[in-house]
């Protein structure tokens, strides 16, 4: 299992109150419609999955695998990246290896498939495309985990930050105390030995217990070697809600994305790469109607421009899959619309719109 150490990443996929929103209202149809990215296409509505997060996976033959989480139903969601098509499910609930109990984040590294769970806790490892059961880790740590984001921090090893979201009272709405919050993101090392076998090393853990950068109830987490920064999304809109900037040190930075960017809650982040330091990071705002999904210079953070689609709303989970397949040979934004379907976005039309780097636009 070592080979999977050496392959690409494939897909992973996540300041003020937004008192003054940076992007025109929807409630404006003409300020909405110069926003506007058709959604290339909408999956069949699954209403009792509560789909949450996305990642994708190229096969031998180019195809591209498209795998949701679905909470309520403890399984996982694969369908076919160019068309939008369901292909199957896997997994059921339990504890066993190969089964859930409300997966939530996910990451793809190489054949390898990162699998948060909420409620056993621990993170699943399956190898691709069978979804054989593989190992699992952070059993002892973790408490109620949502997102993940892996690197390759070293030949042959690769470095895990989980985000651990647990909550008191008897609806779990209740804040830690501060001195908890220090537990919001975990760090873990792993590697593999000749035979496959998992050698997975607690690291610790970090987060703001107070100040601009508290972590209140996180979700999403991203990460950017180049620049040494770690995105964490903040979405209790009570903090307010707005993605952090942290080192990899476990620091914040100081740095936050510009107030008043998420008029719901920040949600999915995700890391469009369009060269070695060069390209965007794609947030999601998830509000309802209409999701709206804002873009930001990756070197500076600089606002790049918002979007949104005709129907995707209420989104969770986003991966962005750069490289070309058949239907988006410019790659593609994958999007949770609704708990209940996933969308996609030409990569294309987004450039377009928002006059990026043309080296992103395919």
């Amino acid at each position: 299992m070592s080979r999977y150490l050496l392959l690409p990443v494939l897909a992973l996929a996540l300041a003020g109150c937004a008192t003054s929103p940076s992007h025109p209202s929807p409630a404006d149809p003409a300020a909405a419609g110069a926003s506007l990215v058709p959604e290339a296409f909408v999956s069949a509505h699954m209403r009792d999955e509560e789909l949450d997060s996305v990642a994708t996976w190229v096969a031998e033959d180019g195809s591209t695998l498209l795998i949701a989480t679905g909470k309520s139903t403890h399984r996982l969601v694969l369908f076919d990246g160019d068309s939008g098509e369901q292909l199957r499910t896997f997994g059921s609930r339990g504890k066993a290896p190969g089964q859930f109990t409300r997966p939530n984040g996910l990451a793809v590294f190489g054949d390898l498939l990162f699998v948060v769970e909420r409620d056993t806790p621990r993170v699943q490892l399956l190898s691709l495309p069978g979804l054989d059961p593989q190992a699992s880790f952070g059993g002892d740590e973790l408490r109620s985990p949502y997102g993940i984001w892996v690197h390759e921090s070293a030949p042959g090893e690769l470095e895990a930050f989980v985000t651990d979201s647990f909550m008191y009272g008897e609806r779990h709405d209740v804040v830690p105390p501060a001195e908890e919050l220090a537990q919001r993101v975990r760090r873990y090392r792993l590697r593999f030995d000749d035979q496959g076998h998992l050698d997975a090393t607690y690291l610790g853990s970090f987060g703001e217990t107070g100040g601009q950068g508290r972590l209140n109830r996180v979700e999403s987490i991203a990460g950017d070697p180049a620049h040494g920064r770690l995105l964490v999304a903040e979405e209790d809109r009570t903090s307010p809600s707005n993605i952090h900037v942290y080192g990899f040190d476990g620091k914040w930075t100081g740095r936050s994305l510009p107030e008043g960017t998420f008029s719901g809650e920040a949600e999915g982040v995700v890391l469009w790469a369009c060269g070695p330091d060069s390209g965007y990071w794609l947030a999601v705002d998830q509000q309802a109607p209409l999701t709206w999904f804002h873009l930001f210079d990756r070197a500076d953070l600089s606002p790049a421009g918002s979007f949104h689609g005709s129907t995707t709303s209420n989104t969770d989970g986003i991966a962005l899959h750069a490289a070309a397949t058949p239907a988006f040979p410019g790659g593609v934004l994958y999007a949770v619309h609704d708990d209940r379907a996933v969308s996609a976005f030409d990569l294309r039309a987004i450039a377009a719109l928002l006059d990026l780097d043309p080296a992103c636009g395919g």
